[in-house]
């Protein structure tokens, strides 16, 4: 029997999911969580620094997501000062660095479906 198929279920800070995959599309599912993450693999962000990065998102599910990420434990946030203006960055956790192969997979197959069946295109229209 296949690993994520043990149980009848699993459980994750007490949430029960049918699957592995169900858990890890919890996590990470969804427009732009993986997205996100794909922007903070290299190196840790600014707030502003996403907005530019992903300029179709809009501030509050930006600001949504993160604060998803960060509570399901991938994202970590440290912020900077006391006073305005504070500096906020954004960082892959060790958990969200272990999604990074994950990521670089996706990443690969949408560039190969890209260039076999799409195109790359500059700038919105």
């Amino acid at each position: 029997m296949k690993t994520e198929c043990i149980g009848d279920y699993v459980k994750l800070k007490g949430k029960a999911y049918p699957c592995t995959v169900s858990l890890t599309m919890d996590l990470v599912g969804g427009k732009w969580k993986a997205v996100i993450l794909y922007h903070l693999k290299d190196e840790a962000k600014r707030y502003n620094e996403l907005r530019k990065e992903m300029p179709t998102v809009t501030e509050m599910t930006l600001s949504l997501q993160l604060k998803q990420l960060e509570k399901d434990g991938l994202v970590s946030r440290k912020v900077y000062g006391q006073k305005p203006p504070i500096k906020v960055v954004y960082a892959l956790s060790d958990f969200g660095k272990s999604f990074i192969p994950v990521l670089e997979a996706i990443t690969q197959w949408g560039n190969k479906v890209v260039s076999e069946k799409g195109e790359f295109v500059s700038g919105l229209s």
